[in-house]
């Protein structure tokens, strides 16, 4: 799969490049905010995207909502070390294809991937 990652810690864009990598993905672009992502994801069509919740400027959540105005089936998999009921509910309502929680190992990312085919 070609991937766009968007997280707004290096070291977090790291290891899912990393683990990416290990996964025979092919990484795309990288971006640490909402608008970047969103105009990156609009100018690389990628397969999937990697999406912090938590960055500044625009959040993930808008990000999400966005991306998935300029392609309704856009996957995206939403990252977030937050955990609270209702706002995984707002997550799958705005079309998140999986939720995976930080922190988290190459197998749970390789499983969140796999549920996407």
């Amino acid at each position: 799969m070609k991937v766009l990652i968007v997280d707004d810690n290096d070291i977090m864009r790291d290891v899912l490049r990393t683990f990416l990598e290990q996964l025979k993905h092919e990484v795309l672009g990288e971006e640490e905010n909402g608008d970047a992502a969103i105009r990156s994801f609009a100018a690389l069509r990628p397969d999937l995207v990697l999406l912090d919740m938590v960055m500044p400027g625009r959040s993930g959540l808008e990000a999400l909502d966005e991306i998935r105005k300029l392609d309704p089936a856009a996957k995206v998999v939403v990252i977030t070390a937050v955990e609270q009921e209702g706002l995984d509910r707002k997550i799958y309502e705005k079309g998140a294809a999986a939720i995976l929680r930080k922190p988290f190992s190459c197998e749970e990312l390789e499983k969140a991937l796999a549920g996407l085919v």
